[in-house]
């Protein structure tokens, strides 16, 4: 017997254009009625969780979350109580201290260096290429990559920090190809593990360390993708950091996922089962966060290349599965396919984007020549 929430739950996917049992690739196949009340009761996580539990599937994921994205259903599912909670804990306490912030590393970056590595590709990049020119991954990553060493401008012998250094991609790429020494810092003891072996003989230094913890005076300083477990809470403090590492005239960029609208707290299925702690700064917090320690030089939007990463991404995970099913399981497989899809679908909708900023300490003399 249908339930009360059926016809509510269908009601509100059909303003989407998406259709309950449809014929269409974006439309829901149901293969469990509980999916209606769970979806009403605990809104995007009741979803998500649904779809790990197999009790719907979608042909096209990416695109049927990209329509649920540009009609904002998740705003119009009613607030519970848990999500009222957790609201108003993020709004209260900080949830990205030194203690909670290895939380993320433990839950999602230690997953693995063989299974990131499969996904990702040869430079193990886990942030938006730049296709441009090329539709190949691993050339949009280098790509990317270049992009962001000609904005800093980098030349021999410039000491650099990469805050939320990765698998140390970026260092590599600036010691090789720009005669540069590197300090590298993350808090995932598998990325520093992989990092440092990557980066032997060069003038690396990979540390496992807290950004709040870096001491030293560096040419250029560079975060990427490391903004979005900062939490708001702690953004100025982010900022501080940059600005006290970095020399009077340098340059700091800033890559990381950004919405268009301020908010205190990540989706709740996402902050659940893949980010930890984590949210998106809007430009607005992030120039706040900035304000007196740094002169805005320019900002650079290419969100729209992140649906062609996560897609690429999602190819790459599902022909590499075989290697890690017995390790990981269908729920995790599900569960990834979901995340990867999903974020997809919200940058094709542009309810996400991805900036790039490029701070100076003092000014540039005569202005910053945009790079593109």
């Amino acid at each position: 017997m249908p339930s009360q929430a059926q016809p509510i739950v269908t009601a509100l996917f059909g303003g989407a254009d998406i259709r309950m049992d449809g014929a269409r690739p974006w439309d829901l196949r149901v293969h469990d009625e509980r999916f209606f009340p769970r979806v009403l009761a605990a809104g995007t996580l009741g979803f998500g969780e649904a779809y790990m539990d197999g009790w719907w599937d979608c042909d096209a994921l990416d695109e049927m979350c990209c329509r649920a994205s540009r009609a904002r259903l998740d705003e119009r599912v009613p607030v519970n109580l848990r999500t009222a909670a957790a609201t108003l804990a993020a709004k209260v306490f900080n949830l990205q201290t030194l203690r909670r912030a290895r939380r993320v590393a433990e839950v999602h970056y230690d997953l693995g260096n063989d299974f990131f590595a499969a996904m990702l590709g040869p430079d193990l990049q886990y942030s938006c290429a730049y296709f441009r020119d090329t539709d190949d991954l691993a050339q949009a990553q280098r790509r990317k990559m270049d992009l962001i060493c000609r904005k800093l401008g980098l030349q021999p012998g410039m000491r650099v920090l990469d805050i939320g250094c990765g698998w140390g991609g970026l260092a590599r790429y600036a010691a090789e190809h720009h005669g540069c020494t590197v300090v590298g810092v993350t808090i995932s003891r598998e990325q520093q593990t992989y990092a440092a072996a990557a980066c032997r003989g060069l003038p690396i230094d990979i540390r496992l360390q807290d950004y709040r913890a870096v001491a030293g005076v560096f040419d250029r300083v560079v975060s990427v993708g490391m903004m979005e477990h900062v939490g708001y809470k702690n953004y100025r403090a982010f900022m501080a950091a940059a600005a006290r590492c970095l020399r009077d005239g340098g340059l700091f960029l800033c890559h990381t996922i950004g919405g268009s609208v301020s908010r205190v707290r990540t989706d709740p299925w996402i902050e659940r089962y893949i980010f930890p702690n984590s949210m998106l700064p809007s430009p607005a917090q992030v120039t706040r966060a900035a304000e007196g320690l740094f002169v805005l030089e320019d900002v650079h939007n290419f969100g729209a290349d992140y649906d062609r990463t996560l897609l690429a991404w999602e190819r790459n995970f599902r022909e590499a599965w075989p290697r890690f099913r017995a390790t990981y399981g269908e729920r995790f497989f599900r569960m990834w396919r979901f995340y990867l899809l999903s974020c997809a679908g919200a940058f094709r909708a542009r309810s996400m984007d991805l900036f790039q900023y490029v701070f100076s300490k003092g000014g540039v003399p005569g202005g910053y020549a945009a790079v593109r």
